[in-house]
Formats: C-alpha cells, structure tokens, sequence
C-alpha cells in the first residue's frame, strides 16, 4: 500500500495532544492574553493517551494535524510536534485573522481532505467540533483525558483563536 493511499487520521493539538492546563490562565482575565497563551505553548507537556493513539494510527494512517492555533505558531508547533516524538504528519493551521468558532474551521478542513482521501478518524477534545463532524458523517474519538477549561471552550467558540 503506498502512502498516498493510506487513510487519514486526523488529530487536534490543544487538549489532545498537547496539557494547556499550565496557560490557562492567560485565558482567564479581561482582556484575554492570546499573545501569552500562544508563547507558553511550546512548554506544553504531552498527553500521554493522545501520543499513544496518534503513534498507534501512524502504523496503518498517515497522520494529519488539525489545529486552531494561528499561523504565526507554526515553527513553534513543528518543534513541539518533533520533541514528542509523534509521527511526521501534514500540521493545518489557522489562519492568523481566522476568527470563525473551531467547530466551522475544522469541518471545513475535514471535508477538504475528505474530498481525496478517506479520513478514518477524527480526535478532538471539542464537542462542539466533535458534535458537527459526527453528523458530518465522520468518525470520531473524543479526547476526554485532558482537564477541561471553560475559559478555552469560550475562546474556540466565541473567539475563533484556538
């Protein structure tokens, strides 16, 4: 099977891959610091079940991330993405004045990399991303190992910035 033809299996960072729980706080005052809550991400420890998982789909998927973090985050993300070991994969970021919800960005993604190659599984820790893409059609695990922040869910939603 070459590689082009394997599937895809899709996996968000924040809160998937990657504890935010240390940056929270840049969420949790008015007005919010996204510069700091940015800046802190390259500090951000693994998640034990989503690197488990991601290493686990690379056996038989070519791994794509799919991630509401800005455009301008993007060298710190690869260096992130390398010193936890986890599988090379194309890395799908926002576009830095992209301020739709998460769950409008990452469908639109979805269905894009769907339209030429089957996307076996989605992993995300936003229910509302995971709740569209579920009734999009898509298979999908819901990364329920990390803290939850109210403050983040807000932001991704209201905000558009992760």
């Amino acid at each position: 099977m070459t590689r082009d033809a394997r599937p895809l299996a899709v996996f968000d960072l924040d809160g998937t891959l990657a504890d935010t729980a240390h940056r929270q706080r840049f969420l949790e005052r008015a007005p919010r610091d996204w510069d700091g809550f940015f800046a802190a991400a390259p500090h951000d420890p693994p998640l034990a079940r989503g690197v488990e998982l991601a290493r686990e789909s690379a056996r038989e998927c070519e791994v794509v991330y799919l991630t509401g973090r800005p455009e301008r985050c993007r060298a710190d993300t690869e260096a992130w993405l390398a010193a936890q070991g986890l599988p090379p994969g194309a890395l799908t970021m926002r576009r830095d004045d992209d301020r739709r919800p998460a769950r409008r960005t990452k469908l639109e993604r979805l269905r894009r990399l769907a339209r030429g190659r089957t996307v076996r599984m989605l992993v995300d820790d936003d229910e509302l991303v995971c709740d569209d893409a579920e009734r999009a059609g898509f298979t999908v695990v819901r990364a329920r190992w990390a803290s939850a922040s109210a403050a983040l869910k807000d932001a991704q939603e209201r905000e558009g910035r992760t």
